[in-house]
């Protein structure tokens, strides 16, 4: 075990200190990420940024007994903080501690832990090691916006994201993906390397994210700054604000577009209040949808995790795929498999394409890679690693905007290609899927009612699933 897993490991269990408290796991990684600026500040010799009065020295050698009304002033004053990043880090923020002695049992167990070999091992690994705990415990209920690490990564690799190019994700989360993309950069390029002036565009004017839920914004902003991304520019960095609003039409037209929008419908099912969008519906990824496509520069390229209705629905959704093939080249789908997100029931797919130079009829051909047919479902017991996109990764080629010589190997394959007219002739729907599935092989020459029986058996399982994962969610809240 490493100094950071054993580091993360210790925070993870000063959990069951708030129990007393009625905290959540997702309130406690808020309630730690105050702690943790503070500690994290004094450790990175960035205590100028704080007053005086509210760094962690004077947290630690406060009296125990004012300690906690000491620290819940603390969080008031330094969310009206003059600087920026202060400010978004500690915007509203309140405590959930209502016992002193469990605060003082949290200050004093941060401060013994190993912080210098922590510094170097890198804290922004350290801290993204504690979100990836929280989006992998399911009562945190936090899996929902925690995208698979891999996942991200081979995202971002594949559309080699560059120096100088604007790189946005509209749906933020915790902020995995304009991290890795900002590390895969510096594994091309180090930053040393830079000028002055190529440098601080890649400081304050590459990475833009918006993030509508406010404790998950603190949590990207922290980990930004963890990472070297705490730029001053106050159009960029991490936007607190709703990317289907009007807030969302100031994001900068991107180079790269790189996201996990957030499934199922706007709350209250109303439409999005944005008046750009030419297809208003109430499903979030959808819209989302729209605002990647409208959102790239001519030639920018966009990798977007969705889910399958987004591939066959009709009526506004036929409208909105037709307009992406023709404003873009739709060129891959990866069929993702199932488990990897925190509702197991969903199947998900990630669309590439590359905004056009003209409005009409970019999409020629569409490339599915099928990675969920006869593969396993993942999961904690069975985890999604690199080596399962190897295959896909080779048949995408090395160009970003999937303009590679590929190769359709036929039925057995799980790479194929379809052309413009194959999809127009099925309704426009790029649900499309040709292998056979071996774990229904089982069932060939049983009479219909048992197959049926079969099948409806095995959906009522997934969904008795779901719904054991949002009583255990419901649960954890009341408790």
């Amino acid at each position: 075990m490493t100094v950071t897993q054993d580091i993360v490991a210790k925070l993870w269990n000063l959990c069951n200190i708030l129990k007393d408290d009625g905290v959540t796991y997702h309130q406690y990684v808020t309630e730690l990420t105050y702690l943790l600026f503070l500690k994290m500040m004094q450790e990175t010799s960035k205590e100028n940024l704080l007053p005086k009065e509210y760094r962690w020295k004077t947290l630690l050698d406060t009296n125990a007994d004012d300690r906690l009304e000491n620290y819940r002033t603390m969080l008031v004053k330094l969310g009206s903080d003059s600087h920026k990043l202060i400010r978004e880090v500690f915007a509203n923020a309140t405590t959930f501690i209502k016992h002193p002695k469990n605060l003082t049992t949290l200050i004093e167990s941060i401060d013994r832990l190993d912080w210098f070999e922590a510094k170097q091992e890198g804290l922004g690994d350290l801290y993204e090691g504690l979100l990836e705990k929280n989006a992998n415990e399911k009562k945190s209920g936090a899996g929902q916006y925690f995208t698979p690490r891999v996942l991200i990564d081979v995202m971002v690799r594949l559309m080699k994201p560059q120096y100088g190019e604007i790189i946005q994700d509209p749906a933020a989360g915790t902020g995995g993906f304009l991290i890795s993309a900002s590390q895969y950069m510096r594994n091309e390029k180090d930053v040393f390397e830079l000028n002055e002036k190529e440098y601080d565009r890649f400081k304050n004017h590459t990475f833009y994210g918006m993030e509508h839920v406010q404790d998950t914004h603190r949590l990207a902003v922290m980990n930004l700054i963890l990472h070297g991304l705490d730029g001053e520019n106050d159009s960029a960095g991490m936007i607190y604000g709703d990317t289907l609003s009007p807030k969302g039409q100031t994001l900068p037209k991107a180079d790269v577009i790189l996201t996990n929008p957030p499934f199922g419908s706007k709350k209250g099912g109303g439409l999005p209040t944005r008046d750009d969008f030419t297809y208003p519906t109430s499903n979030k990824q959808l819209a989302f949808l729209q605002h990647i496509y409208r959102h790239l520069k001519p030639g920018g390229r966009a990798a977007v995790v969705l889910p399958d209705n987004v591939l066959f629905e009709g009526n506004v959704g036929k409208s909105i795929r037709q307009d992406l093939m023709n404003k873009c080249n739709l060129h891959t789908i990866l069929r993702l498999p199932t488990g990897i997100f925190y509702a197991q029931g969903v199947k998900t797919n990630v669309l590439f394409f590359t905004r056009g130079t003209s409005e009409e009829g970019n999409t020629k051909d569409v490339w599915v890679y099928d990675l969920r047919t006869n593969m396993p479902s993942f999961g904690k017991t069975n985890t999604l690693q690199e080596k399962h996109f190897d295959e896909f990764i080779k048949c995408f080629g090395e160009n970003p905007d999937g303009s590679a010589k590929r190769k359709d190997q036929g039925e057995a394959s799980r790479f194929r290609k379809f052309d413009r007219k194959f999809i127009s002739d099925r309704d426009d729907s790029l649900d499309i899927s040709w292998l056979k599935d071996d774990s229904l092989q089982d069932a060939e020459g049983l009479p219909e009612p048992e197959l049926l029986a079969r099948e409806a058996i095995s959906e009522l399982e997934g969904a008795l699933e779901d719904l054991n994962e949002i009583v255990d969610l419901l649960e954890t809240e009341a408790e």
